[in-house]
């Protein structure tokens, strides 16, 4: 079991808890961190043990360790959980980290090597009376037994919670609201607004904790915009999410003084078709920013109820051991020594080539070189540049399937696998030893999003004519994708000896000729039977 380390039972039972300075030392670091720094997936799970105190399975009667650990949020739940380490990535890290056990609970993973998450199917094993029951059947078995035992009831917790919306720091939106001895709180008037910051000397808080902006008294004290008598100004400012829940409205109307965007234009541009951002924004500011556009909606203000019609997030670039980058880890990459180096397109292209967009990946300095190497070999395609303006015969099937695939894995930001088959095009390239102009041409079309310098001055250099970017997207042709020929294995009484490539029309007579000719050398008994399978195998039955 696995508590906050806010949870009030901490203080209750302190008394009992024989590690008790040592469960202060942990709580105190965890008041350092942030609700998102304590609950990230990618972020190196720590805890304290609770020693003198057990907690009691109420199903199995089982004593259980209790440790203290910041990933348990106390303003989510009951600020404690009943770890299930087989089945869930957080607890299976700390399991792992040290050194508990992992029970698996729902068949079908190999969890001491990765926690097995898809359980919404599945069977209930090492469960007791729930064994053998399918996962949705057992959540109401459990329920049943937990409420007919009065041990406990079913209940549904949100993660939705009251917005802190006051900061205090200077920077930020300052809130345009005034208190008045007489009228309370009031809001400035609409003519008074924009409110902006003041010039200060100093961002640093005050030494009672308030904002900034309550050591400038000259701004701070005020009017009442509702009875004219003295008043002082909120001296907090607004969060960042403020700002960053609308901003991308202004897009549409960057310089207009009168609005925040005219109706034309935001009618015009809105909804946004595809809004991507980092992980850490996925929850909170799609929340955030829905719910504000929604309330622009109901005044009026916006002409649509939505404001994404897509919404993407990206993974996280860690460093090399994996962690998080940080100073403190001495991990951090910074993309500038990498440009100064290798230069802006090799950064670019191993960014889009280091893993799936959406997944966390580790930084590589192995992998930026490679990346450089690539693009070298791109560079030298010139010294063996041909005159012929298509395709090559032997290279159309090939430059038709990349142009499928690339095209296909840049609209699903499948960046890596789309790169991985232009570096297999290159090795074509290569091997061959010459590559005509329209498959060059066609080749920096397709590599241009990825590397758009080297690209560009490639095609300037090969005297193409016009601009890269401007140049149409390369469409293959659907028929041209498909291989004429087939590599099949050959087989002597169903054990493949070998392969051989033949067209994909290739007659039966033909094939088993082409087969028995790459495995002469083995047939050396009567042959009973020959048997072809039209582009899967040949068969020779012998005895």
């Amino acid at each position: 079991m696995v508590v906050s380390p806010e949870h009030p039972y901490l203080d209750k039972y302190k008394d009992q808890i024989s590690n008790w300075d040592e469960i202060v030392a942990y709580r105190e670091e965890a008041a350092k961190k942030s609700d998102f720094e304590r609950s990230e997936l990618a972020k190196d799970k720590t805890g304290v043990e609770i020693k003198g105190l057990k907690a009691v399975n109420p199903v199995n009667k089982k004593e259980i360790p209790i440790w203290v650990s910041d990933y348990v949020l106390m303003s989510y739940g009951t600020g404690a959980i009943m770890a299930v380490p087989a089945h869930d990535e957080r607890d299976w890290a700390f399991a792992k980290k040290f050194n508990l056990p992992i029970v698996e609970v729902v068949a079908g993973g190999d969890v001491q090597n990765a926690a097995f998450t898809d359980v919404q199917t599945g069977t209930l094993v090492n469960s007791g009376f729930l064994d053998g029951l399918e996962v949705a059947d057992a959540k109401k078995k459990i329920i049943e037994y937990l409420e007919e035992n009065k041990i406990g009831t079913p209940k549904k917790n949100y993660k939705l919670r009251d917005w802190v919306f006051s900061r205090q720091r200077y920077w930020g939106e300052p809130i345009p609201i005034v208190k008045c001895e007489k009228c309370g709180y009031v809001p400035l008037s609409e003519d008074e607004l924009p409110l902006e910051l003041p010039d200060v000397e100093s961002y640093v808080p005050t030494d009672n904790g308030e904002s900034p902006l309550a050591a400038m008294t000259d701004w701070v004290n005020t009017t009442c915009p509702c009875c004219g008598g003295p008043a002082k100004r909120e001296t907090d400012t607004m969060p960042q999410w403020a700002g960053s829940s609308w901003y991308f409205l202004r897009y549409t109307d960057p310089h207009n003084n009168d609005a925040l965007a005219s109706k034309e234009a935001m009618k015009y541009w809105l909804p946004v078709d595809w809004y991507n951002g980092g992980m850490e924004h996925t929850t909170l500011h799609l929340l955030y920013s829905r719910f504000w556009h929604r309330f622009l909606y109901d005044q009026g203000v916006v002409p649509c109820k939505e404001p994404y019609q897509k919404r993407t997030s990206h993974g996280m670039i860690l460093g090399e051991n994996g962690e998080k980058m940080s100073k403190s880890r001495g991990n951090v990459i910074n993309p500038d020594d990498i440009v100064n180096e290798f230069g802006a397109d090799t950064l670019r292209t191993y960014e889009m080539f280091i893993g799936a967009f959406e997944l966390a990946a580790s930084w590589s300095n192995e992998g930026v070189k490679g990346c450089r190497r690539f693009l070298e070999r791109v560079w030298k395609l010139q010294d063996m540049l041909t005159d012929e303006e298509g395709f090559s015969k032997d290279m159309e099937t090939k430059m038709h399937q990349t142009m499928k695939k690339v095209s296909s894995d840049f609209e699903t930001l499948k960046y890596n696998t789309a790169i991985a088959a232009m570096m297999a095009l290159l090795n074509d390239f290569y091997k061959k030893g010459s590559i005509t102009k329209g498959e060059l041409k066609t080749f920096l079309i397709l590599l241009n999003p990825v590397a758009p310098h080297i690209t560009e001055e490639m095609w300037a250099d090969c005297g193409f004519g016009g601009r890269l970017y401007q140049q149409a997207w390369p469409e293959y042709d659907e028929a041209k994708t498909v291989e004429n020929t087939v590599e099949i294995a050959v087989q002597i009484n169903g054990k493949t000896k070998g392969t051989v490539s033949i067209t994909r029309d290739c007659d039966k007579d033909t094939a088993i000729a082409a087969g028995k000719e790459v495995i002469k050398d083995k047939l050396t008994g009567n042959i009973i039977k020959e048997i072809y399978v039209p582009g899967r195998i040949i068969n020779i039955v012998m005895k």
